[in-house]
């Protein structure tokens, strides 16, 4: 198996209020995207995923094997074949892990 490469994925909501005024369609299409992204965490290839409480951005750290699988979980997205979300797709490289430490 060839080394994984890490991307970043943002997620740009189609328009500033979206979290607050998701019609139901668009809620059922953020499950699908949900559901989409914990096939990829069932392959253990999430870094770590989250979304900015004001709905700015929603924004994932992955591994694939390779610019096209990443391209293609990234394109395969419900969100994004939608236009629910306006996305962009980066490699990203890790300077250094943090570790929070009490």
């Amino acid at each position: 198996m060839q080394d994984q490469k890490t991307y970043l994925m943002l997620f740009k909501a189609k328009r500033d209020d979206f979290v607050k005024t998701m019609t139901a369609e668009e809620k059922a299409l953020m499950e699908e995207h949900a559901a989409h992204c914990r096939g990829l965490a069932a392959r253990d290839r999430i870094v770590l995923m989250g979304v900015c409480p004001d709905g700015a951005y929603g924004v994932m750290v992955f591994r694939a094997d390779s610019d096209e699988e990443a391209r293609r979980f990234f394109d395969e997205d419900p969100a994004v074949k939608a236009g629910v979300v306006h996305p962009e797709l980066h490699p990203f490289v890790t300077v250094f892990p943090f570790q929070h430490q009490e």
